[in-house]
């Protein structure tokens, strides 16, 4: 890639990222960023799995990425990391009550709508109209991915063509739709490794029965917090209704629907004590998320759930594949070409939110 053509990108992002006040780790809003071009990130874009505009968009079937399980890890993280720089590097810090709040909020409100999409009612996106339609045909292709997906664009359709037109909130919670993009551009194109849905819990369920011997292909265990050291790559996910606290738990109800949520991580930062995870529909966006960690004499970093009592995380869907290195997200192509030309390394937005060490990413440019 052309350091010209790096520079052009990287100027307006290093100019909106100071733009948050002084110690902010959530407040700023950020200018998104273009996906890598193809030649520097082979990704066929979610928007390639849909047609038309807004109103008379219908998904446009293509084929996942196959790939063997132990090749995926670090291209899970590469994967959401581009997501998360085309959404504007939004980060949500949950050691923060308010947003903790917000969340939680966030939550409710997405339980009106099912996870099947059939309810829900006008509602209007948390994204400016603008950046509402800038982004419409990326979320229709998370939706494209999964068996359900044609008819919730179709429903969704019929919302844009409404008076708020793309302004107009999706119709079902899509968080669930971008994990299984994720995981069908990184490679688990098969639904023996993963099985893509439009609500987290019939991965989940797959990964307890890939625990339980039931999936041998299963690209995910299931593990309880702190049964196993948390890699980049793997997922985190929380349950709001039923509030499930172990797999067991879920176990006991497995192929019954729940309200469920599932972030990527995408490094590990002990010096930090933190979990970074990136997901979908969190706050309207793909947003990264700032877990507190907590360190015990002799153990691996543990994370600490700030949000135990509303919403907690219960499952570890840990990835059969060898680890990559902690910090996998500094070392991503999207990090790589927004921090390293010369003149925008200090980003000061991500260097204050802990996201990135600058250093680090500098060594490797």
């Amino acid at each position: 890639m052309p350091m010209s053509r790096i520079r052009t990108l990287v100027l307006p992002l290093a100019v909106m990222l100071i733009a948050g006040p002084a110690g902010s780790r959530t407040a700023a809003q950020h200018t998104p960023v273009e996906r890598l071009p193809p030649d520097v990130f082979d990704v066929v874009p979610p928007s390639a799995h849909v047609r038309g505009a807004p109103g008379e968009m219908a998904v446009q079937p293509r084929p996942c990425r196959t790939l063997p399980t132990g090749d995926t890890r670090r291209r899970i993280v590469d994967v959401a990391a581009q997501e998360w720089g085309f959404f504007g590097f939004k980060v949500v810090d949950q050691a923060d009550a308010t947003e903790r709040a917000a969340l939680r909020s966030d939550a409710v409100e997405a339980g009106r709508a099912s996870p099947d999409g059939r309810g829900g009612g006008r509602r209007l996106s948390r994204l400016p109209p603008a950046e509402a339609a800038r982004v419409a045909a990326s979320i229709a292709g998370y939706w494209a991915v999964t068996s359900e997906g044609s008819w919730i664009v179709e429903k969704q359709n019929e919302a844009w063509l409404g008076p708020d037109g793309t302004a107009v909130r999706w119709n079902a919670p899509w968080s669930a739709a971008f994990v299984s993009w994720v995981m069908c551009e990184a490679g688990l194109g098969a639904a023996t490794q993963f099985q893509r849905a439009i609500a987290h819990h019939t991965y989940i369920d797959q990964a307890i029965r890939g625990r339980d011997g039931r999936a041998p292909q299963a690209a995910f265990t299931a593990y309880d917090l702190g049964e196993t050291v948390i890699t980049p790559g793997d997922l985190l996910c929380s349950s709001r209704r039923p509030a499930y606290r172990t797999i067991a738990e879920r176990r006991r109800q497995i192929g019954v629907g729940a309200r469920s949520h599932c972030d990527v991580v995408v490094k590990v930062d002990e010096a930090r004590a933190q979990i970074l995870a990136i997901g979908g529909n969190v706050r309207g966006a793909v947003t990264l998320k700032l877990l507190r960690g907590n360190h015990e004499a002799g153990m691996p970093l543990r994370l600490l759930d700030m949000d135990e009592d509303a919403r907690p995380i219960f499952a570890h869907l840990k990835l059969r594949a060898g680890p990559v290195e902690a910090n996998a997200l500094d070392t991503s192509p999207t990090m790589k070409a927004y921090a390293c030309p010369a003149g925008t390394r200090a980003v000061p937005f991500l260097a204050a939110a802990g996201v990135a060490v600058v250093g680090g990413i500098a060594a490797r440019c």
